[in-house]
This record gives C-alpha cells, structure tokens and sequence, in this order.
C-alpha cells in the first residue's frame, strides 16, 4: 500500500481549514480517501492508502481536491482548462516503436513555487515512477524549465556514445553509454534500455539535450527550482493509456497550484493517429439505475441523498430521470472502471457508519468444500516435491497464449473494451502463465521448480454464458538438465498420492518438443499433457535453460478419484 510524505502545513493552507494535530482525530478526515496517519513528527506528515488504485491521492494537491468534497468545502465536479496555445510540438522518431513509443507533453505556466512545493513535485513524481510507472517501464516523467527550451522538441534515438550531456545532480558530461555505468539513476533503471541497439533521447530544435527517457534529466534544463514559472512535463512510456494518466495526473496537480495548463501537440510515424494533442482531460459519462445503487448498498436512499453523495465524492450529476442517475467521471479517477466503482463512493460520501447493521438471515454450519479439500492435496503434494506455489492473472493477452508459445491462435473469451493492452483475454490454459512467471525472473537461482493451481476460461454452448471456468494445474522445472524424465517423476507422484494409475499417448503439441510430448489420460478420460518445452518457445521468452512442463484439468483428475 502506498505511503506518501507531505508537508503538514501545506495540506493545512491548501485544505484552508484547521487540521488536528492529534493522529486519531486525523485519521477520522482521512478515512474518506481510505488513509491513515503513520507518522506525524513536525511538520513532516506521512499517511498510508489503502487504495492502490487511486494515484491521484498519492501528492497532498489530490487530497485536498477530494477531501474538500467529502468535508463540504467544495463539492462537484472540479472543472480544469487546457489551452491550446503554449507552442509545444514533439516530433516523434520511427525507431522509437519498438523501444518507448508513446509519449505526451503539456506546459503549466504562471507558478509559484517554493521548497516545499518541489520536494513535494519530486516525492509525486518519484511516487507515480515507482508504481502507477511500474518503476519507470511503463511510465516516467521529466519535468522541465519551459523558458529554457526551444521548441519544437525531438523524441527520438541516438547510439550509446552518438550523444553526451551533463546528467542531473551531475557536474561532468557523459555519454548515454557512461551513464548507464556512473551515475545512480543509470545502474538502477539501465536495464530498460540496454536489450536495445539504440536509446531514447528528448531534445529541443537547439539541439540541447533534455532528457534520456526514462533514465535521467539534463542538468541545464532538466531541473526546477523557485525561479520557475513555467514547467513542461513529459511523460514517456511503453503502454499509451498509462502515459496519458500519468501526464494528466501531474499536470491537474500543478494546475490546482494555480498554474494554466497548456496542450502539447504530438506528431508520431507510427499508429493510426498520427497527431494527437495532449493531456486529454475527458470525462466520462455512466448512467446508473436508482434501484440497482440501492440493491448494491442495501439502503433504499433517495434521489437527492444520492445526488448529494456522488457531488460530495467529486462527481458531476446531471438532471436525469429519476429511475436513472448521470454521472460525470473525472479526468483523473482512472480507477473508475464500473457503475460499482461510483457506488463505492457514494457510500463512502453517505458515510458507512450511518448503514445499519444487519445480522446475515440465512445461518449455515461452516464446513472445507470437497473441491478445497483436493486442492488441498495437490498443493500439499507439489510442495512435498520442492515446488513453488505462484498466482497469476486469469486475464491474459493472444500473444502470450499462443504467438510466444509457438501455437497457432484459438477461439477465446476476449474482452470488448480492455483497460490494459497485456489484459485481452481470459487465458484458456494455464502454462503460458507460469513461462511468463519464469521470464520475469531470469535473474533468480537455477533450478527453477514453479506450480500454480487456478482457473482457465473456455467456450461451452451449454452455459447461460457460453463459458465455462476450468480448474487446472501447470508446474514446470527449468535448469541446465530438465527432461522429460523429470517430468515424469512428478505426475507419478500426483497419482500415486492420489491412488490412481495413467497412460501416455504419443502426441503432439507445438509448444513441446516432437516426441518428448504425452498426453495423459486416466479411465478413458484425456486430462492433459506433458513434455518437455520446444526451444521456440523459450527463445520468444527469453529463457536460456531446458525446462519441462505437465498440466492437468483438475477437475477431470478429481472425477477419476470418486
């Protein structure tokens, strides 16, 4: 859960109320954005969120934007303006598809900043690299002087030793190459950029150097301190939805210092837009049935109680009917996903201490399911063997299920409208998982012994929803001598645990190896396959060492036990 430092008296002259110094009674105004005080020493304050899919509470500005909701001080909709005239245009470079290819400017003029105000900024934005950025991958941010620069601005790539400048907190010129050596920032984030031949740089048309994306600032203009008036912020990133949050979160940060924010204009090689201006502050509208909020929260509230709520949470309500409520969503509430995301607030807004309490009306005598039970079982037995339970998610994309596994693609549950561009899909097997597990942590000891229990999504006519969740198991071992042989020992000793018997039949499977493959079946019944993987398959994760693979349907398996 994230913790953010802010400055006491700043949240205090920025809230414009009367803040308790004691913890307790802090605590009670922070409960509405679900965070609690962990330390307040001077004026140092640091709350803990336990909402980790809200980053616009992660800086003391978006706390106060909601919390003045929540305590009457403002309520609604908080309106923000983009002008279109700040000069700003970024041309993008066609190498950069396959390296970082995103990218989204704006200009915030006319602040006035002080100390606490940039180390504020800088803890924000090292807090947004960290995480909502997945430490930088997805997403980084530069800030910039904006009188300093000359537009328009170049992003694009160099050589590691075509380009030097001085990086920050730096006083010696390095090339790309020596940055990634020297300083801090380089040996810490390097890896991003290194499987490339060539890296990302950010110039102005002077040719002077801005940044190295997502590595490191120039010194000269990469850098703000209290003379700034005018910042550029750049956000780049490898998935476009997350850079334009990003970019929308920080540039309504500063603006809510009084700051006017500017659009950046962005001109790419690549894609089906190839000009774009940017932030992009748009609401989104959900229309949400009365009764549906009621049934959802259990209370039969009014029209105007509900209305009052979402204004207080900071949504905007527009006149409707009154079987139906239109809300108005945020620019920056990227977490809002579904009309039970608003629903959420609007109880948090009622305040859930006014919800009655309710005894459940239906007792039931507790007992361990059959199905828990037997898993149960299989985890027991795999640890038993010196494997390690991992957990994954359902959701999963076409090119990690079958173009990375050497298959051919299938029919699959997709989803209409992903969030995500790595989340398409519900998986239909489960070991593309565990591969992509194991490519993430190349760098862990070998032999590698993994297994995950869990659920796959496939097509079935017979359903209301023409799906149906199958329960699997998948292990894998990867070292320098995994083989079949290997495999093999750990079905024998899932079914000799579980007092059934097997047979192999001769198979094949484009993600194993021809001939070192099986398909198991038990009492006539086809429960998986087994082998060892196809070194394709290895290649397109990048895995260096054999490994060998089983997966089982659970469910299947358990018939058999009966």
């Amino acid at each position: 859960m994230p913790t953010i430092e802010i400055d006491y008296q700043d949240f205090q002259n920025l809230l414009g109320i009367d803040l308790p110094k004691e913890p307790e009674k802090l605590d009670d105004i922070l409960s509405y954005v679900k965070g609690e005080v962990k330390l307040l020493k001077d004026n140092e304050l640091h709350i803990e969120l336990q909402d980790t899919f809200r980053p616009d509470l992660w800086c003391v500005e978006g706390l106060v934007r909601v919390l003045k909701g929540y305590l009457n001080i403002k309520r609604g909709l908080k309106k923000y303006q983009v002008k279109s005239t700040s000069g700003v245009e970024v041309w993008v470079e066609p190498e950069l598809k396959k390296i970082r290819p995103y990218i989204a400017c704006a200009v915030v003029k006319g602040l006035q900043i002080n100390s606490t105000i940039i180390k504020g900024i800088m803890r924000h934005q090292d807090k947004m690299d960290q995480t909502y950025g997945r430490r930088r991958k997805k997403a980084s941010i530069g800030l910039y002087d904006f009188d300093l620069i000359t537009p328009p601005l170049r992003y694009g790539v160099a050589e590691p030793k075509e380009v030097s400048f001085v990086p920050l907190e730096f006083n010696e010129e390095l090339t790309l190459e020596e940055i990634l050596n020297k300083h801090p920032k380089g040996i810490e984030y390097g890896h991003i950029v290194r499987p490339h031949s060539v890296w990302p740089i950010f110039m102005d048309s002077n040719d002077k150097v801005l940044s190295f994306p997502p590595i490191i600032n120039s010194h000269d203009l990469g850098r703000i301190n209290e003379e700034t008036k005018n910042v550029l912020i750049e956000v780049t990133g490898t998935l476009y939805e997350t850079v334009q949050n990003t970019l929308t979160i920080m540039a309504l940060s500063l603006a809510d210092r009084g700051g006017e924010i500017f659009s950046g204009k962005i001109h790419y090689p690549y894609g089906r837009v190839k000009e774009t201006q940017t932030p992009k502050l748009k609401t989104e509208t959900l229309t949400i049935g009365i009764e549906y909020i009621k049934n959802v929260l259990g209370m039969d509230l009014t029209f105007q109680e509900i209305k009052n709520s979402l204004k207080r949470a900071g949504f905007g309500v527009l006149d409707s009917e009154c079987k139906e409520i239109t809300v108005k969503v945020p620019s920056y509430r990227v977490d809002v996903l579904h009309p039970v995301d608003v629903i959420e607030d609007i109880a948090i807004a009622y305040n859930y201490n006014k919800i009655p309490a309710q005894w459940p009306k239906l007792p039931t005598i507790g007992d361990t399911a059959p199905e828990e039970k037997f898993r149960s079982v299989i985890r027991d037995i795999m640890i038993g063997m010196g494997f390690q339970e991992i957990l994954s998610f359902t959701m999963s994309n076409p090119k990690n299920l079958f173009t990375k596994m050497n298959m051919k693609k299938e029919k699959i549950v997709e989803i209409a409208n992903p969030k995500i561009i790595t989340l398409t899909c519900m998986r239909n097997w489960l070991l593309p998982s565990l591969i992509e597990f194991l490519s993430r942590n190349t760098y862990v000891e070998y032999p590698q012994k993994i297994f995950e229990v869990g659920y796959c999504v496939t097509f079935d006519g017979k359903k209301a929803n023409k799906t149906r969740d199958i329960e699997k198991l998948a292990s894998v071992t990867i070292h320098s001598k995994a083989n079949f042989t290997e495999i093999k020992s750990v079905l024998d000793a899932i079914t000799l645990n579980l007092g059934i018997q097997y047979e192999l039949e001769k198979t094949k499977h484009e993600s194993f190896i021809e001939d070192r493959v099986g398909e198991i079946t038990i009492n006539d019944y086809k429960v998986g396959i087994i082998g060892e993987i196809h070194p394709k398959v290895l290649e397109n994760w990048k895995l260096e060492n054999p490994a060998a693979a089983i997966e089982i349907d659970l469910e299947k398996l358990r018939e058999t036990t009966k």
